[in-house]
């Protein structure tokens, strides 16, 4: 037994749509013969999706219908090669590459490479610095220092420059 208020939901709120019979159908609406394409066959998606895309080609729902197709593709064969990807989805790597699922995910990409381009740029300095403020680190020492998240590196980098010896190191890292 449902619950009512769910059976409510479902019943006022939610939109079922059938996929299978869009896959067939050429006067679907575009968007929904594109969620269709996660039941396409593999070797039917080129041909497929150039359909979709010839029926939307110079409208407004053309770079929805090519968003909405990279993240489909993209979602659904996860293991594949962006290029092969697009030879399936019968889009180019441009176009693929202007996709809101496409910016998204190497923006993403682009800001972990940034943030530890940033920490490795960091830690080398602080450890130079270090080297020739208390002159050789222990093993131990160095491998703490370079465990330390970014906040901490830049507070250690910041707090070296008030050391006077090797003690003042270790005094540091037993604080944290």
């Amino acid at each position: 037994m449902i619950p009512e208020p769910v059976a409510e939901f479902l019943e006022f709120r939610v939109r079922w749509l059938e996929l299978q019979p869009a896959l067939a159908d050429p006067n679907a609406p575009p968007l929904l013969r594109t969620l269709a394409l996660l039941l396409e066959k593999v070797e039917r998606l080129p041909a497929t999706t150039a359909l979709i895309r010839s029926t939307v080609a110079g409208t407004a729902l053309e770079s929805q219908i090519a968003d909405a197709t990279a993240a489909i593709l993209l979602a659904r064969f996860t293991s594949r090669p962006i290029p092969e990807i697009c030879a399936m989805g019968g889009i180019t790597l441009e176009d693929f590459s202007k996709s809101v699922a496409y910016r998204e995910i190497f923006g993403l990409g682009e800001a972990r490479g940034r943030e530890q381009g940033l920490k490795t740029g960091e830690l080398e300095l602080t450890m130079r610095l270090l080297q020739r403020r208390c002159g050789g680190l222990t093993p131990s020492q160095e491998a703490r220092i370079r465990a330390l998240p970014l906040p901490q590196l830049e507070a250690l980098a910041e707090a070296l420059l008030d050391f006077q010896a090797a003690a003042d190191l270790e005094t540091w890292l037993a604080t944290i």
